[in-house]
């Protein structure tokens, strides 16, 4: 006998647990993550033959993300809090955010949990755009909100934030903690050190974020520590429109300049051929 959820009477599901394609449950959930086992320093005896066996793994999930993102349409990844309420100004926000760049023409990738995440996934997914997550594993599971179109569960941090940056034309940041705050600084680093293409910074949510940015600008730029200009590659606003439009505005910006070195080389090319063949027909 079950009940109407297909479940023996008394039997609690517990915990559950998804790591790539196998499912955990109870008491087979181990204690720690792929990542903390990986980096976990302290027992390193056994490197030789299990780190090779976790190259292999690793690997895989790079190409399972590769694989699986390569056929996504231009796309915005979007960052906040698995905590806030959906009665939250950021996730009303968000929402909102996720819906204008699904009108735009983006994909929306988020890490696919709660909170910001879900309210930007379900915004886009209600507009008829491309809803992406990027799940990751975690002690306490989080699981894959219900507005994800395009879902992908990674054992490892650093895999899924290649996946972030290099399907995304562009990052918006809303109000969130540390893994928040450790994508928008990974992306400015990126953005600043010339990693990858420069692309829009976006915060969204001026009052939570108007007292990083002081910082930033009276501390850190004032010490020297970054440059005035690197202040530019963040762009605060709590409007959707204006955001959005920055967005655009940036890709259509980096188009012109990547067309305008394409012809340049071109020309240069052309010049060059003309030349050796002058030559050629002088000797």
């Amino acid at each position: 006998m079950s009940d109407s959820n297909g479940q023996a009477p008394g039997r609690d599901p517990g915990r559950t647990r998804h790591r790539g394609s196998v499912t955990l449950r109870r008491k087979a959930i181990p204690s720690s993550t792929a990542d903390q086992r990986l980096l976990d320093s302290r027992g390193r005896g056994d490197w030789k033959t299990r780190d090779s066996w976790r190259a292999l793994r690793i690997l895989s999930e790079f190409v399972e993300g590769f694989d699986t993102l390569a056929d996504l349409p231009p796309a915005v990844s979007v960052f906040g809090s698995a905590r806030s309420t959906p009665d939250s100004p950021e996730c009303r926000l968000a929402e909102q955010l996720g819906a204008a760049l699904a009108r735009a023409g983006y994909a929306v990738i988020t890490g696919g949990g709660p909170g910001v995440m879900e309210a930007a996934n379900r915004g886009a997914n209600e507009a008829g755009g491309l809803s992406v997550g990027l799940g990751i594993e975690l002690p306490f599971e989080q699981g894959l909100n219900d507005w994800v179109d395009v879902a992908i569960d990674f054992r490892y941090f650093f895999a899924r934030k290649t996946m972030f940056v290099k399907y995304a034309q562009a990052f918006v940041v809303l109000p969130g903690g540390f893994g928040t705050m450790d994508e928008l600084f990974e992306a400015l680093t990126l953005v600043q050190t010339g990693k990858v293409t420069r692309f829009p910074v976006v915060l969204m949510g001026v009052d939570y974020w108007r007292g990083l940015l002081d910082w930033l600008r009276d501390t850190m730029a004032a010490d020297g520590k970054i440059g005035p200009i690197d202040l530019e590659l963040i762009r605060l606003t709590d409007d959707v429109d204006a955001a959005v439009r920055h967005i655009v505005e940036a890709e259509a910006a980096l188009s012109a300049e990547q067309e305008a070195v394409r012809e340049e080389v071109v020309a240069r090319t052309g010049a060059d051929q003309r030349a050796a063949a002058e030559q050629g027909g002088e000797g």
